[in-house]
């Protein structure tokens, strides 16, 4: 039998109504007007969206299973059922420095007047710990949170985290290949995609790497964000690196904005080296590596420092593995978003289990490797974007203990991205330095 709290904000598809009180049932699809609309993501569907026996079904969050016109999706207000707190559950015995505490109360003060906010800080800022005092302050008062991304590999290196800085608190993680059963908890950590389950559930919706891919191009995970938290409620976008949509949302006074420029051991931001480097891919298809390249591998593996490799493309990963075998370098391992075995391998980066990874942008963000040096190989690649050139540099220099590194990208042509990138840079580095930021 199912219980209660598997229902609580959620909307889920049931082969028949549960005995449960207080249960609302609604069609998974939804004739309005001439239209039918799928009442999980609120999409439109297309004349052409039916089975042979005539039955509508959303290909649109086919993913999350299908639903057709023949399922009800069920669901029971979210009632809170959480206790208050007496004293804060924080249990993070870290310190924040003088500029996140600033951020912190910022966002703190948004939180509590219920306005949509963003906390634009540089990659290495401390964003998570900028959140815990306002989180902390929401879970004592017995509000449920979402802590969402649209990276499973965000969602996973944050899970733990939360876990010892939040000890005394339900916690779930939920993404699409787990196997764990849904449970009921005060503290969702999610992907973005999995927001579509829930309805009017959260009090608090923190996005984490809101620009990353798919969320910013996907109007309906975005809307998702939306319809999962309260009427009452309120979210936290959080990146280091907002797209054109969010700023324009500042400037038009839609959603608050906290800036921190500098990272929170206060050095500054790696810089990109640009090296040009001549028909590079030709000479990877013919089995090898640029030698300026193999040297400055070499220059890491002596010096023992982990690294990783960024590539345009997933067919360039094999190419790549190939050239190092035969200049004899091993060590390492690939890795790419739909790669069944990319989680273990970033878990044996950081054990230190493996000395390099090779990988498309799916590291470019979200995961962090202490002590870590990058190269981007095709850096003139369309696929990488300004945006992705900053976050993959923030990769580097996270440490207090190792707060630099090298990025260096090898292209063919320094382009306008490459340039825009370093510019970025280089602006949040001058504004770092105004607050006493070290190289």
């Amino acid at each position: 039998m199912i219980e209660d709290d598997v229902l609580f904000g959620r909307q889920v598809p049931l082969e028949g109504p549960p005995q449960l009180p207080n249960v609302v049932a609604q069609p998974a699809i939804k004739r309005v007007g001439q239209r039918q609309q799928c009442q999980r993501c609120w999409q439109w569907l297309r004349p052409q969206d039916q089975l042979p026996n005539g039955t509508w079904y959303c290909r649109q969050c086919l993913q999350m299973g299908r639903l057709t016109s023949q399922h009800k999706l069920y669901t029971i207000s979210e009632p809170n059922r959480f206790s208050m707190l007496a004293k804060s559950p924080l249990t993070w015995s870290g310190q924040l420095s003088a500029q996140q505490w600033t951020a912190a109360q910022d966002v703190m003060t948004q939180m509590r007047a219920q306005h949509n906010h963003l906390l634009w800080a540089v990659t290495g800022a401390g964003k998570t710990e900028i959140v815990y005092p306002a989180l902390a302050w929401a879970l004592q008062r017995g509000w449920r949170v979402a802590w969402a991304s649209p990276r499973v590999d965000v969602c996973l290196e944050l899970a733990p985290r939360l876990r010892q800085a939040f000890q005394a608190i339900t916690q779930t993680v939920l993404y699409g290949d787990q196997l764990e059963p849904y449970r009921y908890c005060q503290l969702t950590i999610c992907t973005t995609h999995q927001l579509l389950r829930f309805k009017a559930a959260f009090d608090w919706v923190i996005v984490d790497e809101v620009d990353a891919f798919p969320l910013a191009m996907s109007p309906l995970l975005q809307e998702a964000i939306q319809h999962a938290q309260k009427a009452s409620g309120s979210h936290l976008y959080l990146t280091a690196t907002p797209d054109e949509r969010l700023q324009r949302q500042v400037a038009r006074h839609q959603l608050t904005v906290t800036y921190v420029p500098l990272r929170y051991h206060g050095h500054l931001l790696p810089q990109i080296q640009v090296q040009v480097t001549w028909q590079w891919r030709r000479r990877l298809q013919r089995r090898g590596l640029p030698a300026v390249v193999l040297r400055q591998i070499q220059h890491f593996l002596t010096e023992r420092r982990p690294f990783l490799i960024f590539v345009p493309h997933v067919a360039d990963l094999v190419l790549v593995e190939r050239a190092l075998k035969l200049a004899g370098i091993s060590g390492g391992a690939t890795v790419h978003a739909s790669d069944p075995e990319r989680q273990a391998k970033v878990q044996a980066m950081r054990d230190q289990q493996l000395t390099f990874l090779v990988t498309t942008t799916i590291l470019e963000r979200g995961v962090t490797f202490p002590g870590i040096a990058v190269l981007i190989l095709g850096g003139d690649d369309p696929i990488f974007s300004t945006a992705a050139l900053v976050q993959i540099a923030g990769r580097v220099g996270r440490s207090g203990q190792d707060p630099t590194g090298s990025v260096i990208c090898y292209c063919q042509t320094h382009t306008q991205t490459i340039r825009a990138a370093r510019g970025m840079i280089a602006r949040l580095n001058w504004q770092g330095k105004r607050q006493g930021g070290q190289p």
